[in-house]
């Protein structure tokens, strides 16, 4: 990475006793209050050098002054270099971490999962011949000349894309030439760019689509439902642009609603299932997109489904929200449960970081209590497994998967 010029010393930082504790315990942020001393005011994007309370070595991590978390440790213990030799060292891992985990019809990935990853504030989604970098940090902007040629080099892409999350756009806009959709490296991309997940295709927007264009984080659970989907009736509640209802198709679903607030959503949705419309599954399943909100929906629809997946948006943005999600959880389960046809089953999902696992299963759950249904949990899961998680602030997806067994 890059060092401090010749008058310029290097930042060194020293932290309060808990937060040492918690480095040496692996995490990888550093909070403003958790800094004791500086040895000057650090800018954004800078190595940051930590040292203990007996001076010696603790960890090294990007500065960055715009956030509350003011460094991103990218290595502790022993010392060592951060050069090109190291991120490009750091970078294998990560792929080899993946070693195994997609055959030849899928190009649709995440090479790169942040902190889990040993990248903290940076994820790499490949769409087909398309890279999307996205930051959660400005201070990685100091860095992207160092990191470009490796990911050339080892990926051998046709585009790089830089997506920014909404907390460093602003700051972009005022202290950088790229901004959110910039192309990093090589020509325009398609608009939207056309890729393969088990050898169902789908859109992605990498240029203006939500996360990095599309929600590779529920491949796996999508997967899961296409097992359960043969010769059943589907409702696929917050389709969004219907990964879920695509997948049920392809599993011998006889027929599938899919609901949804979006008109952009559900367009795409009738796109995705017209690039895959020559598969027999997809010739044999009825598909009817209805454009809603849910909640509402749910209080006129009276139907009964044999598979009913519910994955909205998040539903709690903020701490203050969480009481208010768990609740809604509750409600959406109940929902599902009372249009469930015996022998049915009922996936509810969220991706609501400020609810924990524990939270969501305890609302499905106590809704089934209340359903007067006899149930049998089928499985828990969480994030797809090229999205690893190692430490709690980074978990946010979880599914619980109900079976009726009356």
């Amino acid at each position: 990475m890059t060092a401090p010029s010749k008058n310029q010393a290097g930042l060194k930082l020293r932290l309060t006793s808990t937060a040492e504790s918690i480095i040496r315990q692996g995490h990888h942020w550093i909070f403003d209050q958790s800094i004791r001393s500086s040895s000057r005011q650090g800018k954004t994007g800078e190595l940051a050098v930590i040292y203990d309370r007996n001076n010696r070595f603790l960890a090294v991590g990007l500065y960055d002054a715009e956030s509350p978390i003011r460094v991103r440790v990218l290595h502790a213990g022993k010392p060592q270099p951060i050069d090109s030799a190291w991120w490009e060292t750091r970078l294998q891992e990560a792929l080899d971490r993946r070693a195994g985990l997609f055959d030849d019809k899928t190009n649709g990935l995440r090479w790169i999962n942040g902190e889990s990853d040993g990248w903290p504030a940076l994820v790499l989604d490949q769409y087909a011949g398309t890279l999307v970098l996205k930051i959660y940090s400005a201070a990685w902007f100091t860095h992207l000349s160092t990191l470009l040629p490796l990911l050339q080099n080892r990926l051998q892409p046709e585009r790089i894309i830089l997506r920014l999350s909404r907390n460093i756009q602003g700051w972009a806009s005022k202290n950088s030439p790229l901004h959110d959709g910039s192309i990093l490296y090589g020509p325009p991309a398609p608009k939207p760019v056309i890729f393969s997940e088990s050898g169902i295709l789908f859109l992605a927007d990498v240029v203006h689509g939500q996360k990095t264009g599309f929600f590779l984080d529920q491949r796996d659970n999508r997967r899961r439902v296409e097992r359960l989907a043969d010769g059943r009736s589907v409702l696929n509640l917050f389709s969004f642009s219907g990964g879920f209802s695509l997948y049920a198709a392809r599993g011998g679903a006889r027929s599938v609603i899919s609901v949804d607030i979006s008109t952009h959503a559900l367009d795409e949705l009738k796109e995705n299932w017209e690039l895959n419309s020559s598969l027999p599954a997809f010739q044999s399943c009825t598909h009817l997109e209805v454009q809603a909100d849910v909640f509402e929906w749910l209080k006129s629809d009276r139907e009964k489904y044999d598979l009913i997946i519910i994955d909205p948006p998040s539903l709690a943005k903020k701490e203050s929200d969480r009481s208010a999600a768990i609740q809604a959880y509750e409600k959406l389960a109940a929902a599902g449960l009372a249009r469930l046809e015996a022998g049915g089953v009922l996936v509810c999902a969220s991706c609501s970081a400020h609810v924990t696992q524990e939270e969501f299963i305890g609302a499905v759950r106590k809704a089934a209590r209340l359903s007067g249904k006899t149930l049998r949990e089928l499985q828990i899961t969480g994030h797809a497994q090229d999205h690893p998680v190692k430490f709690d602030e980074l978990s946010y997806l979880k599914a619980i998967f109900l079976q009726d067994a009356g």
